[in-house]
């Protein structure tokens, strides 16, 4: 074997490698997210879970990827610990689904179906198909299609490339004195779990394997022990991606090592017990890639079914091994590693603004209440919740701004811009829920009264402003469209109402009814109210931008909006919901 074949090796290598990661990402673009709801939604029992790992896995074909995932849903708290076993079951069988693929070169025939089936024959075409795509369509969609076409065929001539490399070894009587080492089981689980682990990929390797059996010298009883050793190694991403994240994270990450190491343990063990009586004479016969694609399979799959039944014996182990303590923080989740998958860490960053959504709007009934009760407890969880969401802006914020650089396509790169806006619109809406309460602290501290009038009137604003933000919260966590187009006329009746609470108020002074003390804080409330209303009409306005770029939101086009049909049917549905009472009594 000359310098050349090296080279060509490593050539074969780099190509192999490339045109993996280029297909799985063109694989995972298309998907478009949808693969990672399916993992979150879809997984209430183990079967379940193995199925549809297995069919994710499948898809993108990385196991590694697939159970990054599912860390991850487990870190956010979407997933549960007992949810994610049986998906990480599941990915190891779908990833034998790359060795099948790979397989195919070993076609033997003459006809010429047998003859288009083999790689080398039809990749040209889809490597034609591909560049063609990219080269004439606009299409993102298209493009991702042609990306994993494109994919596939570099992947395939890396394969044939390190074949044709590697086809001078079988000549070679030290290269045949190695591969026996491997036939100790151990020293052949630890060859293919180093080499899996260095390149982070048990379909790579198991590819790698392949073209090395075209030499001949690679027999069952080597490639057996080394195949076990990939799935081991594998695991090495995905506890690199655990590194600082939840309990429940890392015991997610610990039960796919402990399920293929005790696998492996297992296997081995009851395979070579088994030999010791019947001697399996195909063990010095030689490999070819259908039979490691055999092998490799075969393990997977009988290795689901013997832990099936055992999902809760792997879950105590990780929690025997991860014990419990405090939790990793929250904002963990907004990690740079999840950057490879911007659709992923997209979903990562809608969960924790979907979570300051939810706590804007418990401060607002927190600060509703401090207006006629308050105590030194409920002042200082508005607070709390206040100094909590300038923090989730602050982490969420510089963590989009990295993550912009990454989006893919137009649809990522509005999401991104969305977030961006409305995480400053949650903040701000905590920031007046303040306001009322620092205007509660006066009126409690001076004794201020208002009057049933007044009482009614700002209940009635309140009612008003609380419906709006249920609104919003609708919109931006359900992405409800329909609703989203009601929030702005609501925010205009609300907009009326204040004007229409300020001029009573005025009047009432006039009138000697009341003080200019109390009218101050009325106004207050008033003015608070209506900023978080504002800034509801805001976020949803932002949500339709990210579905529709043509919705603006200045001046003239809501003018022109509420002109529409309609925008007058919903605002006068409102403006009848939230219509103030005529009685007259003192402030």
């Amino acid at each position: 074997m000359s310098i050349f074949n090296v080279l060509s090796l490593i050539g074969g290598l780099a190509l192999f490698l490339y045109g993996m990661e280029i297909m799985g990402s063109g694989l995972e673009k298309l998907g478009g997210g949808k693969l990672e709801r399916i993992l979150e939604r879809l997984t209430s029992s183990p079967i379940k879970g193995v199925i549809l790992g297995a069919a994710v896995t499948g898809v993108i074909q990385s196991s590694s990827a697939t159970t990054v995932m599912v860390v991850g849903f487990v870190n956010s708290g979407i997933m549960k610990l007992s949810q994610a076993i049986g998906i990480t079951m599941g990915a190891n069988i779908g990833t034998t689904v790359t060795a099948w693929i790979l397989s195919l070169s070993g076609i033997q025939g003459d006809s010429f179906l047998v003859n288009i089936c083999k790689p080398e024959n039809f990749t040209p075409i889809l490597g034609i198909i591909g560049v063609g795509i990219i080269m004439m369509s606009k299409s993102n969609k298209k493009k991702n299609t042609a990306n994993i076409m494109l994919g596939f065929t570099v992947l395939m001539y890396g394969m044939s490339t390190m074949s044709a490399a590697v086809e001078p070894l079988k000549d070679v009587p030290e290269f045949t004195n190695i591969l026996i080492m491997f036939e100790n089981p151990i020293l052949g689980v630890l060859a293919g779990m180093i080499l899996t682990a260095i390149i982070q990929s048990s379909s790579a390797s198991v590819g790698i394997l392949q073209a090395l059996s075209a030499t001949g010298a690679i027999t069952f009883g080597s490639a057996i022990p080394i195949i076990l050793g990939q799935n081991i190694g594998t695991c090495i991403t995905v506890i690199l991606s655990a590194i600082g994240t939840s309990k429940n994270a890392k015991r997610a990450a610990v039960v796919h090592l402990y399920f293929n190491v005790i696998g492996t343990v297992i296997f081995l063990s009851l395979f070579y017990i088994v030999n010791a009586f019947v001697d399996f004479s195909f063990l010095n016969d030689p490999v070819t890639p259908v039979n490691i694609a055999v092998v490799h399979t075969l393990f997977n799959v009988i290795t689901t079914a013997l832990f099936l039944p055992f999902t809760k014996l792997l879950e105590k182990l990780a929690k025997m091994t991860i014990k419990d303590g405090d939790e990793t923080d929250m904002f963990s989740i907004l990690d740079e590693k999840y950057f490879q998958n911007p659709q992923y860490a997209l979903d990562q960053s809608t969960t924790l603004t979907s979570n300051m959504a939810y706590i804007a709007r418990e401060t607002l009934d927190l600060a509703v209440e401090s207006m006629t009760d308050l105590t030194e407890k409920l002042d200082a969880k508005i607070i709390e919740n206040e100094t909590q969401l300038d923090d989730y802006e602050d982490a969420l914020s510089k963590y989009l701004v990295r993550l912009s650089a990454r989006a893919t396509g137009v649809h990522q790169s509005r999401r991104v811009t969305m977030l961006l806006h409305v995480i400053g619109e949650f903040e701000q809406m905590t920031d007046y829920e303040a306001n009322i309460l620092y205007a509660s602290r006066t009126k409690a501290g001076r004794d201020y009264k208002f009057s049933e009038q007044a009482t009614v009137e700002m209940d009635t604003l309140v009612s008003a402003v609380r419906e709006i933000m249920d609104r919003t919260i609708s919109v931006f966590v359900d992405n409800d469209m329909e609703k989203s187009f009601t929030v702005e006329p609501l925010c205009d009746v609300i907009d009326t109402l204040c004007e229409e609470l300020k001029k009573r108020h005025i009047i009432r002074m006039q009138n000697g009814q009341c003080t200019v003390e109390t009218g101050i804080l009325f106004t207050d409330y008033i003015t608070a109210l209506e900023k978080i209303s504002y800034h509801c009409k805001n976020t949803a306005a932002f949500v339709i931008q990210m579905n529709d770029a043509t919705y603006q939101l200045h001046s003239d086009a809501h003018e022109r909006r509420r002109m529409s049909p309609g925008y007058k049917k919903a605002y006068e549905e409102c403006r009848k919901q939230y219509a103030l009472p005529f009685v007259n009594a003192a402030v």
